[in-house]
């Protein structure tokens, strides 16, 4: 039964990091700590194998139409994996609370970033325009790029201590301050957060801190929800998405804090 939750939950995850570019970790490590009793740690490195497989798969569907800008991603990419793989290391340095404390926290900054990203939607973008069935992106040329470096290493740093690819972070910045189109910025979000998830992993898994019989049922529902969301991507409002996104975070932001409070009280 359990396993069958876990294929659920990747899959449900997967689906939103398709269709939003931000991996799904962000989903599943609070739920993986609070609602199936992983030590976060333990939580974090797990929610990285699901990360990967996110990537890996809508990937796929992302640069067979050509709406993964390789260039920008690679560019970026080197600030996120140095952080990355730097902060794993740190994070046997921190307790449990105040890991939660921070994904709490981090869940909230997401969920009130991706509302306001949401909120500056342009109707051009709303919705990929398609000649004769293939996705035409308008021209545009990234700027701000020490902007998106650091934007990065943040990114980077999060992805290493919270079990994240960095997508929350790495899709407001590439679409409001470096002027990418939204699906440019979703569709190459998508293909960093596997490398930044795997400099992360590589540590986790050495300290044998991600639990295989977890990882796997997850990588499966994972693995099929993002193949899914990353070929819905074009046809869904992207409100919904955001919306939905940001009511699932919130309700675990609050799940985590009052977890929390009990702990002190």
């Amino acid at each position: 039964m359990v396993t069958v939750l876990l294929v659920v939950l990747g899959f449900f995850a997967g689906l939103l990091g398709g269709l939003t570019g931000i991996g799904g970790g962000v989903l599943l490590t609070p739920i993986l700590a609070l609602h199936f009793g992983i030590p976060i740690r333990q939580a974090i490195g797990t929610s990285l194998v699901a990360v990967i497989t996110t990537s890996a798969a809508s990937s796929s569907v992302h640069l067979q139409r050509h709406t993964t800008d390789i260039r920008l991603g690679m560019t970026l990419e080197l600030a996120t994996a140095f952080g990355a793989a730097v902060t794993a290391y740190l994070v046997g340095y921190f307790n449990r609370n105040a890991l939660e404390g921070l994904f709490a926290g981090f869940l909230l900054y997401s969920a009130i970033t991706i509302l306001a990203k949401g909120g500056k939607i342009k109707p051009e973008d709303e919705y990929a325009p398609a000649v004769n069935g293939e996705i035409v992106i308008p021209p545009y040329e990234p700027k701000r790029y020490p902007l998106g470096l650091s934007a990065s290493l943040v990114a980077g740093a999060l992805s290493g201590l919270l079990g994240i690819g960095g997508g929350p972070i790495k899709v407001p910045v590439m679409y409001i301050f470096m002027d990418v189109p939204l699906m440019v910025a979703t569709a190459t979000s998508n293909f960093m957060i596997g490398v930044t998830a795997a400099a992360s992993a590589i540590v986790y898994y050495r300290r044998g801190d991600i639990l295989v019989e977890f990882a796997a049922p997850l990588a499966v529902g994972v693995f099929l929800g993002s193949l899914l969301g990353a070929r819905l991507a074009p046809r869904v409002h992207t409100k919904v998405v955001v919306y939905l996104l940001v009511a699932i975070m919130l309700y675990l932001s609050g799940h985590l804090t009052i977890h929390l409070l009990r702990g002190w009280l």
